[in-house]
């Protein structure tokens, strides 16, 4: 699943790590979400969309 993760934070001046501790997860998480490795869990999902007061699916994109 793409997203938009590595973008809007680079806007927002984020490191990984000021938006893992945003979203209560580890760094290590956030890479993995951002580079495609792992798919976060719906409830993760909704937090880190509202951070970015996006929607899941304005963050997320299905590519089915």
């Amino acid at each position: 699943m793409r997203n938009r993760i590595t973008d809007l934070r680079a806007e927002r001046g984020w490191t990984q790590a000021e938006l893992a501790q945003r979203a209560a997860v580890s760094r290590q998480t956030i890479n993995a979400i951002e580079t495609g490795k792992f798919d976060p869990s719906l409830p993760l999902a909704f937090r880190l969309a509202r951070l970015f007061a996006l929607t899941i699916e304005e963050l997320f994109l299905d590519e089915q």
